[in-house]
């Protein structure tokens, strides 16, 4: 025997199965490229000295991860389709004498084909594309982009080691299944499964349960601190009740219509569910895995769009004011000082402060519980739904900046909430209760914890005796040096961002000696960390996004594969019991459509059901404009939907060539 005998074989398999491999080597080749260039970008050395740098690549580095797991699990997965479509042909080979053995090697020269391919592609078009890619980044990221290109070698040896391990992984698995299958069983591989499914009514319960429970979650879910926690317990509920309800639940509900004989025993109705039951068994792995995927996708790209659309008022939300000064003050100094060092600053530049903004507080953080507020740090509990911060406000400092006459006894408080409004009549705190007299319907709109991820009360109390007092108690409760009390300053300045940002260094220099611990900041400041931050968050979303779409691209493709093989019979055998061709056709086509098109209507409700908690994920994030979200969720939905329908109607050709649709009458 020839000694070139295998690979000639082995390059003659490829060929003649150019069909469902061509694709894959596609998705090998585009994923080896995205994990190329993303290693690329993360240990990107020009890119880690740039301000707010470090910060994409951690961002970057995650991506990483998820790309390498998601191309492990991924790339196995669609290579057990393609074995299994060729088991009969395994079968045959070995039936006419070819060993176990011989078939190994055949399959192994295969893996070594695919794999020398789709990492001399992908790295090819991964080095090509690198910095193509890197200025698109940096264009997000509002960097200067620099000249030059350069080759990666850690990025060769991650590719290298990673894309080896999983084409070394699938040709074990594929020889674990060879080798334990028998020859009559590898010809019937591809008839397997062909028994009516039965329903499962423990999985149909659990699914339901989980998908009920991560709904729930999402709805009932207020707090955005609480939504940190439990966002991913709902995410993997939703998940598994979508994998549940599709292979069960679709099963259980098509055996109900068919014990509706009235519904059922119509011609129609009768060729479609008993079709609809074999393609939902024989499916909904994949079809739960398009849900789940396009989920992923709308969510990522919808997020992350409209945090990098909204980063503006990102800005403003979490820096009301243009300079913003929070800084304790001890009992032997006052705020005249802090107050003269910042007029000196702004005389230098010719500028003055508008829209200012300045009292004296102290700041507490508790959970809250009815009327009583839990100050000891050891004695609060794991519900973070329940956290609250206090600021506790002089009725003097209150009254001048509201114009307001307000009076207040001992024990008396106004009081704000930032969420939810406080129903109670009396406050407990530090072992001490405060009668609410007034709840008040509006606070100072630049007031910088205004809004808050934990959820902020403004209590005024009724002078600074009253506020020194609860900071004394809070700092002997925790062990703590008392502050006295703390001072807040801030105010807007009509000029540009060069301006602005000369006169928020100048005020940290002059401020930061005299008042250690102090907190300066300014929008302007913090513009570049938050681009680096919320835009590499977009370029992921980006990323991945197109990465989870072609994986979704491939698994219909394989679907409509699937389904036009198993079809090609089961048109010959409608026809053969009488049904006419246009009905045969109408039928086939109806099932198709609902069960390609049911996962995006699945993501769609998954996604609405997770707007509630999504919201609260973006205000931890400072994105409060629930509008801007919507939209961008909208249009990522309509344009997924768009994408989705070209793909399944380019991939549907396949499908009828298949089934000889459409090259006969």
């Amino acid at each position: 025997m020839s000694r070139f005998f295998y690979p000639k074989l082995a390059a003659t398999n490829l060929k003649k199965n150019a069909q469902t491999y061509l694709p894959y080597i596609l998705t090998c080749i585009g994923t080896v490229m995205m994990y190329y260039i993303m290693v690329f970008l993360s240990k990107n050395e020009g890119l880690g000295k740039m301000t707010g740098g470090s910060e994409v690549q951690t961002i970057l580095n995650l991506g990483c991860y998820v790309i390498a797991i998601f191309a492990a699990i991924f790339l196995f997965y669609t290579h057990s389709f393609l074995i299994k479509r060729r088991k009969k042909e395994f079968g045959l080979f070995n039936i006419l004498g070819m060993e176990k053995k011989h078939i190994a090697r055949v399959l192994a020269i295969e893996t070594l084909y695919v794999a020398g391919i789709s990492l001399g592609a992908g790295l090819l078009g991964g080095i090509l594309l690198s910095k193509l890619i890197f200025m698109v980044l940096l264009k997000i990221l509002n960097f200067e982009v620099p000249l030059g290109f350069e080759v990666s070698g850690p990025a060769l040896a991650a590719v290298l080691v990673l894309f080896a391990g999983i084409f070394l992984l699938t040709l074990l698995n594929t020889l674990r299944q060879i080798h334990l299958a028998k020859p009559v069983e590898l010809l019937m591989g591809g008839q397997t499964g062909e028994k009516e499914p039965k329903t499962k009514w423990l999985l149909v319960a659990m699914g339901t349960l989980s998908l009920g429970g991560g709904y729930y979650i999402s709805l009932t879910t207020e707090s955005p601190l609480a939504a940190l926690t439990q966002f991913f317990f709902a995410v993997l509920l939703v998940m598994v009740g979508t994998y549940c309800l599709f292979t069960a639940g679709s099963i259980a509900v098509l055996k109900l219509l068919r014990r509706n004989k009235g519904y059922y025993y119509q011609t129609r109705h009768f060729t479609a569910v008993a079709g609809m039951m074999y393609r939902m068994k024989q499916n909904a792995v994949g079809l739960a895995n398009i849900c789940i995927m396009a989920t992923a996708v709308l969510v990522m790209v919808s997020t992350t769009v409209s945090l990098y659309i909204g980063m503006e008022d990102v800005l403003r939300t979490r820096y009301p004011q243009h300079i913003m000064i929070s800084t304790p003050v001890p009992a032997q100094q006052s705020v005249e000082g802090l107050q003269t060092s910042v007029k000196e600053v702004l005389a230098k530049h010719g500028l003055e402060g508008k829209d200012r903004l300045d009292y004296r507080y102290a700041a507490l953080v508790g959970n809250q519980e009815g009327d009583r507020v839990i100050t000891d740090m050891s004695n609060i509990s794991d519900d973070s739904s329940s956290v609250r911060e206090f600021y506790l406000i002089p009725l003097e400092d209150y009254n001048r900046l509201a114009k307001r006459t307000a009076s207040l006894g001992d024990d008396e408080i106004l009081i704000y909430s930032s969420s939810s409004k406080y129903e109670e009549d009396t406050l407990t705190v530090l072992n001490r209760t405060f009668t609410v007299k007034e709840r008040l319907d509006s606070f100072f709109e630049n007031s910088p914890n205004r809004v808050s991820i934990s959820g902020s009360y403004y209590v005024v109390v009724k002078d600074m005796d009253v506020v020194k007092a609860m900071e004394e108690a809070r700092a002997k409760e925790n062990g703590d040096d008392p502050s006295g009390y703390r001072y807040y300053l801030g105010f807007d300045l009509e000029a540009g961002e060069a301006d602005i940002s000369a006169v928020y260094q100048d005020i940290r220099t002059a401020v930061g000696s005299d008042y250690p611990g102090s907190s300066i900041e300014s929008p302007v400041a913090a513009k570049e960390s938050f681009f680096a931050i919320y835009g590499g968050l977009f370029f992921l979303g980006i990323f991945l996004g197109a990465l989870f779409i072609m994986a979704t691209v491939l698994i219909i493709y394989y679907k409509q594969v699937s389904e036009g093989y198993d079809d090609k019979a089961r048109f010959e055998i409608m026809q053969k019991v009488g049904m006419s061709r246009e009905e045969v056709r109408g039928s086939i086509r109806s099932q198709v459509l609902i069960v390609f098109f049911l996962p995006l209507v699945a993501a769609g409700i998954h996604i609405a059901f997770a707007f509630p908690i999504i919201t609260k994920l973006l205000a931890v994030l400072n994105l409060t404009n629930v509008g801007l979200f919507a939209w961008c969720t909208a249009g990522t939905i309509l344009v997924f939907a768009l994408f989705y329908a070209i793909v399944y109607g380019l991939t549907a050709k396949v499908y009828y060539r298949i089934v000889s649709w459409g090259t006969s009458g």
